[in-house]
């Protein structure tokens, strides 16, 4: 736990088609012993509501913590990274946090992310954060403010739909700055080379 964190919940997306891995789910990928998602999970053991967007495990490779993450699927499933954002946020009852991660579950390198992100937020400000790595900034794998985020979506919702909208698009009206995180961190598994080059077991 980072000194002075902030209060955050937070969206894990897990619930792509994986269609460059021939379907196999990115969430269940093995690094060292545990799945994408756990891992992933592990590293937002501190959120006070963890919502995956996504297929629930069975048994044994469900994620494991002080409190059960929540489990939604974007309508229609496979509509999209801005649409199930969009089911992330809005599941759910009660008070949100005053920040929102939005990470994707296939960053092996999710805990050094999280730390950075967390770090910068603690220093203050109202601004959400994005992870930049290798110059490219990374909207799946950012801190968002919660109240910008939801206005967000509310926009995005009052003019239709979410469904197959780009995730830039859907974030387009939020003031964000970009936090530099270190080389690697928010790369992802999108192909079977990648999972090599990660370390992640390849069937």
């Amino acid at each position: 736990m980072i000194p002075d964190a902030p209060r955050f919940d937070a969206i894990v997306l897990a619930g792509g088609r994986s269609t460059r891995l021939g379907g196999v789910p990115k969430a269940g990928l093995v690094l060292d012993g545990a799945t994408l998602l756990q891992r992933t999970c592990a590293a937002l053991a501190d959120a006070e509501r963890l919502t995956i967007v996504g297929p629930e495990p069975d048994g044994g490779a469900r994620p494991s913590g002080e409190g059960p993450p929540s489990f939604v699927r974007e309508h229609p499933p496979f509509a999209g990274p801005a649409a199930a954002v969009v089911a992330g946020f809005r599941a759910g009852t009660g008070g949100r946090a005053p920040w929102c991660a939005v990470v994707a579950c296939d960053m092996p390198r999710v805990a050094v992310l999280i730390r950075v992100l967390l770090a910068e937020a603690a220093l203050g400000g109202t601004t959400s954060l994005v992870a930049v790595d290798g110059g490219r900034e990374q909207p799946l794998a950012a801190l968002y403010r919660s109240d910008a985020l939801g206005g967000a979506i509310d926009e995005v919702l009052a003019r239709g739909s979410a469904d197959n909208l780009s995730i830039r698009s859907l974030l387009a009206s939020v003031r964000s700055r970009p936090v530099p995180v270190p080389p690697g961190t928010t790369h992802d598994v999108d192909t079977w080379s990648d999972a090599r080059a990660l370390g992640v077991d390849v069937p």
